[in-house]
């Protein structure tokens, strides 16, 4: 009989709370990974995941979690918390914080920083990139990073209007700032991830928005979902 995991998302408290219960072997760590990276891709600023009805069955299994961190390290940059009150030795490897229990995982993060995280439906329209830039714009200003807003609007306009001329789903365009560094992103619905092959010809038509993206960042990646992908990028001062 295959092995069984199940998930539930507390999203009523400070930071959603994800409780696993099942099993976790070689056949449930691919939808544990879909299961968290489908929370992160909302930009949380912390993720806490109550481990205690979880059963490691293959020890090798709990590296889906510190593949999970290390994918999303750069982007979202949330807190990772672990909850299990018996085996906090059994999830070291993952790299993970560890708490006997979600109250205290809490506890540690503290109240969330209001404003610091940005999130913005849009549609697949022409203006949807100036929408991006209104937005950039002034977060900018409240957060007092003006020099990164130039960059950032570049990026921002890129991914947007990617998704307009060749996804054409609708978009969440997501912006953070990480101290005084900031993070553009727009998840889509579109499972295709970008390929970024360098500099492209002079003679050749397009092609250049992930060159573009690659020129003004500090890092960019894309997080793959069961439903699509985000793309993201780290803007820092130069």
């Amino acid at each position: 009989m295959p092995s069984e995991v199940r998930h539930r998302v507390d999203r009523d408290q400070s930071y959603p709370l994800v409780r696993l219960t099942g099993v976790l072997d070689g056949d449930t760590a691919a939808p544990i990974r879909a299961a968290l990276l489908t929370v992160l891709a909302t930009q949380p600023e912390a993720l806490v995941v109550d481990v205690a009805g979880l059963r490691v069955t293959q020890a090798g299994a709990v590296d889906v979690l510190r593949e999970v961190r290390e994918q999303t390290r750069d982007w979202p940059g949330s807190h990772l918390m672990l909850c299990d009150p018996a085996e906090a030795t059994a999830w070291q490897p993952t790299g993970w914080p560890v708490w006997p229990d979600p109250a205290g995982a809490f506890a540690a993060l503290g109240t969330p920083d209001a404003g610091q995280r940005i999130s913005v439906g849009l549609d697949p329209v022409v203006g949807a990139a100036r929408r991006s830039r209104e937005v950039i714009t002034e977060a900018c200003g409240r957060w007092d990073l003006p020099h990164l807003a130039g960059n950032a609007c570049i990026v921002a306009t890129e991914m947007v209007n990617n998704v307009v001329a060749h996804v054409r789903t609708p978009m969440r365009f997501l912006l953070a700032r990480h101290g005084d560094t900031m993070s553009v992103a727009v998840r889509d619905g579109s499972t295709v991830v970008p390929r970024f092959t360098g500099p492209v010809p002079a003679s050749s038509y397009g092609g250049r928005g992930l060159l573009l993206i690659d020129a003004v960042s500090a890092r960019w990646g894309h997080l793959a979902l069961d439903d699509g992908k985000v793309v993201w990028a780290r803007l820092e001062t130069a």
